[in-house]
């Protein structure tokens, strides 16, 4: 995959990137290609059940999960305790942006948690939802390429992390104290010297590892919805709904 695919938007963040995917490549823990993707890695099932123990997961009934592979494990641990997971389209290509996997109703179609926690098993079982159609979310997981212990993030560079947690902001689908999480290798935990934040960023609550569940008591401010001066031309184009969402999410601002 083209590392340069979302390069120039943030050269220090750019270059932290690069440092992440070749240091996963140079050590052999990613699991599949690293560059310009949400990387895999080695361990991401003892991170996804790392990140099981926090009391807010046990409390969840509702859980966001990214699409990317290394939150598979997530996504199933998610659907076998019962909880109803809402996934994103990768890359929000398609004319609807999520996914709702219930747990019971793929029981009885017949359809195993291991199909449909993959993203093309989700794409192909779940039932499309807009954002407004989406339940109150009680736990959050994103996809992360770097993160400090106080709770900075960067993604793979696309912006659809912060893009999605603005939204659901804006609609009233996230709680102030709704846990923000994710999981990643040790190696991608940085020194928050090293890892820029923005304003419309949103930060870490915990993160876990192959290794160790940090709690990262972030300070950081979470954005009130979306920044949408800071949305690029690139993601118009590429993401069909953007332009119609947008309408909608200023409408129900002047409603509120």
């Amino acid at each position: 995959m083209d590392e340069a695919r979302w390069a120039g938007r943030n050269l220090e963040k750019d270059d932290l990137r690069h440092r992440i995917w070749s240091g996963l490549e140079t050590s052999g823990v990613n699991v599949g290609p690293a560059m310009s993707c949400i990387p895999n890695f080695a361990g991401a099932d003892l991170a996804a059940l790392k990140l099981a123990t926090l009391p807010q997961w046990k409390l969840a009934r509702t859980v966001k999960c990214n699409p990317d592979p290394p939150q598979i494990p997530v996504r199933l641990r998610a659907l076998y305790d019962g909880k109803t997971v809402y996934a994103p389209v990768p890359e929000l290509l398609k004319p609807f942006p999520f996914v709702r996997l219930d747990p019971e109703k793929l029981k009885k179609k017949g359809i195993q948690f291991e199909l449909a926690a993959t993203s093309q098993g989700f794409v192909e079982h779940g039932d499309p939802v807009e954002f407004e159609e989406m339940e109150m979310l009680d736990f959050v997981v994103v996809g992360c390429v770097a993160v400090s212990r106080i709770g900075g993030r960067t993604g793979k560079g696309g912006g659809f992390a912060d893009l999605e947690l603005g939204i659901f902001r804006e609609l009233g689908k996230l709680r102030q104290e709704t846990l923000i999480t994710t999981t990643v290798h040790s190696s991608q935990v940085v020194s928050e010297d090293h890892l820029v934040m923005m304003s419309h960023d949103s930060a870490l609550h915990a993160i876990a590892t192959e290794e160790e569940l940090i709690v990262t008591n972030t300070g950081y401010p979470q954005p009130a919805g979306v920044a949408w001066d800071m949305v690029q031309p690139d993601q118009y184009r590429d993401i069909p709904f953007l332009t119609a969402l947008r309408s909608r999410v200023q409408a129900n601002r002047e409603i509120v």
